[in-house]
């Protein structure tokens, strides 16, 4: 009989050999790629950092930018190159680039326009680094594409909690599944400080007739990019920092939980949701 590990625990990613070097490449050096690769330098999290990206100019000044600081880095290797050979032999790639979210669009249009770029990077990526793990959509196995999910929801849901009680986030915790965006779901009955449940604190939580409107709050967590990209035209930090997490947790797994992309046969889904 299975045991409560055991049920609660499945296992999706394949062991694999672990090798000599942490090398990861970001595709794309906009807002999100750059807080993405100066969030993994700052962290030590790679022995090696490639960028790539079509606009060679702009490439090779955040390269050069990143490379004159890099006496006060730790990452011994910083290379840039338009031409995706320089990407061999990557542990992780994460894919940022792509079609900006326009102010209003919904992500699902978003992801139309960048279906033919994707088609472009990501045979790409695979005809250097054929056994690296994808940070994006791809045609890779179940095991071997990644994507943030609804990592940064939970993250502005729990800082929200945090915000609304006066409590440093840390210390709250709940999750946002589903959908990343306008159809998550906050799982109220797994919020709680510390701890203690909120919902048994306030059975009404998150319905109509909840006087505390934690329906709310949810909302502020759906509407918090349009805000952002309406304030100063796109979305970076967070994302940024947040896909780090996600690379930290690829290259050194340890017992740490995130909600990441939802993988075939699992919470009964029949159909491979790589996003």
């Amino acid at each position: 009989m299975a045991t409560t590990h055991e049920k609660l625990i499945t296992h999706v990613m394949k062991d694999e050999p672990v090798g000599s070097r942490n090398k990861v490449t970001v595709v794309g050096v906009g807002m999100v790629g750059m807080a993405c690769a100066i969030s993994i330098l700052m962290k030590e999290l790679a022995d090696e950092v490639a960028l790539v990206d079509v606009m060679e100019d702009k490439l090779k000044g955040e390269a050069m930018d990143l490379q004159h600081g890099g006496l006060f880095l730790r990452t011994p290797k910083i290379v840039a190159d338009k031409d995706y050979s320089v990407t061999a032999h990557s542990k992780v790639v994460v894919v940022t680039a792509g079609a900006r979210q326009q102010e209003g669009e919904s992500r699902l249009n978003l992801v139309q326009r960048n279906v033919n770029i994707f088609k472009f990077i990501i045979p790409n990526i695979v005809k250097y680094s054929p056994n690296c793990i994808i940070l994006v959509l791809s045609g890779f196995p179940k095991h071997r594409v990644v994507g943030s999910g609804t990592n940064l929801d939970s993250a502005r849901f729990r800082f929200l909690m945090g915000e609304k009680l006066h409590i440093h986030p840390s210390s709250c915790h709940g999750w946002i599944i589903g959908e990343h965006g306008d159809s998550s779901v906050p799982v109220w009955s797994g919020v709680n400080v510390a701890g203690v449940s909120l919902l048994k604190l306030n059975p009404e939580m998150g319905t109509e007739g909840d006087k505390e409107e934690w329906k709310h709050v949810h909302k502020m967590v759906v509407d918090g990019a349009y805000e952002v990209i309406k304030l100063k035209g796109y979305t970076s930090w967070a994302i940024g920092i947040g896909l780090t997490d996600v690379v930290n947790m690829t290259l050194k797994p340890e017992e740490e939980k995130q909600l990441i992309n939802s993988a075939e046969t699992l919470w009964g889904v029949q159909k491979e949701l790589t996003l």
